[in-house]
């Protein structure tokens, strides 16, 4: 293993967001404050708890599950994409690394973005409403599955696609339409049964389950099941990227 290659490439997308930090780590934590304006205040005064947990307390995983899904999707489809617009792609595939060094640069390097992201909004969330971990470990464990599962789907997208506008077409018309009828900002418990079978084809459910049950011990599904299907999803997206890099789909083109 080439660490100095994933290291190099680590460093420079790194370098990159911090460059950016207006837009990368502060627009994310104003959206999140305005969620909890709108959510946590407006709604929160008319829904006192859910499944014996404040409104405010309930929605605090499903916010910073939000910005972990839809940053790590970003950061990565972006951080691909762009050298494959430029051309610099083909520096890289004639480097002496290999495809898991260069995979491991560029999506270790979004999953840290989003990471860090997710741990300023769970501070954030600490000034707006009282914040209790139950299952700290598993807190961790679920936040690094969801960064690197999702990185590694937004790095396939940034293959897939050919031009910007399709580089948003997952994030904006799959990933956050998802993630909001995901259990985000409510439970699935409490929609009709018909709706509730429905929700559970839905991936993001399992992950806002889980996480949202290391803070409060509250779950729609069981947390077994949650950390399972994310290892699935873990998994596919990764069959997929060693399929792209063996057929050198998008890649030499």
């Amino acid at each position: 293993m080439n660490w100095h290659a994933v290291a190099a490439i680590f460093t420079y997308e790194m370098k990159r967001f911090f460059r950016t930090m207006g837009q990368s780590l502060v627009s994310p934590v104003i959206s999140t404050v305005l969620y909890f304006v709108v959510f946590g205040a407006a709604i929160g005064s008319r829904i006192e708890e859910i499944d014996g947990v404040s409104y405010g307390a309930f929605i605090v995983p499903g916010l910073i599950m939000l910005s972990l899904l839809t940053q790590s999707v970003s950061n990565a489809s972006f951080g691909i994409y762009f050298p494959r617009f430029s051309g610099t792609i083909y520096e890289f595939l004639a480097a002496p690394i290999s495809a898991t060094e260069m995979v491991l640069g560029f999506v270790g390097a979004a999953a840290a973005k989003s990471l860090l992201i997710g741990i300023v909004i769970l501070a954030t969330s600490a000034f707006f409403v009282p914040l209790s971990i139950a299952h700290p470990v598993w807190m961790v464990v679920f936040m690094l599955l969801t960064a690197f599962t999702f990185s590694l789907l937004g790095f396939i997208i940034g293959l897939w696609a050919d031009g910007f506008e399709k580089l948003q077409i997952i994030p904006l018309l799959i990933i956050t339409p998802l993630t909001f009828l995901g259990g985000s900002f409510y439970s699935i418990n409490l929609l009709p049964p018909f709706w509730k079978s429905v929700s559970m084809f839905n991936p993001v459910v399992y992950l806002v389950s889980g996480f949202r049950w290391s803070f409060n011990e509250v779950a729609d599904v069981s947390v077994g099941l949650s950390l399972a299907i994310t290892c699935l999803f873990l998994l596919l997206c990764l069959a997929t990227i060693g399929w792209m890099f063996r057929t050198g789909y998008r890649l030499k083109t």
